[in-house]
């Protein structure tokens, strides 16, 4: 018998899927991001959206790969200290070399995007970054004064990120997706939108997550109940369904 392999490696290609992480959600999105994949995580203040891309990074730590996290406002002292409180020692990951923090001010991000990702992409190459997250977008774009030039180095970032050949998370603020010329680029050149809800019902304070679009991706259009635990990072619970007042 003849096994055509290069079909066979494109059916694997075709139906592989980057784990999240998060328990739960996956199965939501069958299985996981497609790789290579650019996906916006959007939230309010407080809903988890950190977590989100933490939780994220350390599944690839996990999984043997090198992850890289790109932030424009959160510190690194900060963050590697609330990190600790879900198990998730970054600074012994940073050590060992499978995780870089890189804190970027506004004339680093101009200088890169001018140079067409320059030292950075370097280092994605050399390390071979199977993983970035960038915390956040909506900081990236207010670096930028006119919403012409905020389209155009929302876009030059994007291209940069797919050429890199990574797996990326996103984090907006969640009106960034419902404002501004920005807001365009986002829509059309991301492959997923999730929105994260830390809405009030009855009284009591209620997280929730929606997956709004997700390229090539069967998905529900249901908002589910998800809970941030100590130890374990964010849980979905697929079976939880709620009602919002969005």
């Amino acid at each position: 018998m003849t096994i055509n392999t290069k079909s066979t490696m494109a059916a694997i290609s075709a139906t592989k899927r980057i784990s999240t992480g998060i328990k739960g959600f996956d199965k939501l999105i069958s299985g996981g991001f497609k790789p290579n994949s650019i996906n916006l995580v959007a939230g309010g203040p407080g809903s988890g959206k950190t977590i989100f891309s933490i939780q994220f990074l350390m599944k690839g730590i996990e999984s043997g790969e090198k992850v890289l996290y790109i932030t424009f406002e959160e510190k690194r002292k900060k963050l590697f200290e609330d990190m600790q409180d879900f198990g998730w020692d970054l600074s012994k990951a940073e050590k060992e070399g499978k995780f870089t923090i890189l804190e970027y001010t506004p004339e680093k991000v101009k200088k890169m995007l001018a140079e067409g990702g320059g030292v950075l992409e370097s280092m994605i190459e050399k390390s071979k970054v199977k993983r970035i997250v960038i915390d956040s977008i909506t900081s990236f774009a207010l670096l930028y004064r006119d919403e012409l030039t905020k389209k155009e180095a929302a876009l030059a970032l994007f291209e940069m990120i797919n050429k890199w050949g990574c797996t990326a998370v996103l984090t907006a603020q969640e009106e960034a997706i419902e404002s501004d010329t920005v807001s365009a680029a986002l829509e059309f050149e991301v492959d997923s939108i999730i929105i994260i809800y830390h809405s009030k019902i009855d009284g009591e304070r209620i997280r929730g997550i929606e997956i709004l679009k997700m390229r090539g991706t069967k998905h529900p259009s249901k908002t589910f109940r998800f809970e941030i635990l100590d130890k374990k990072g964010m849980c979905v619970y697929s079976d939880k369904i709620i009602e919002l007042n969005k």
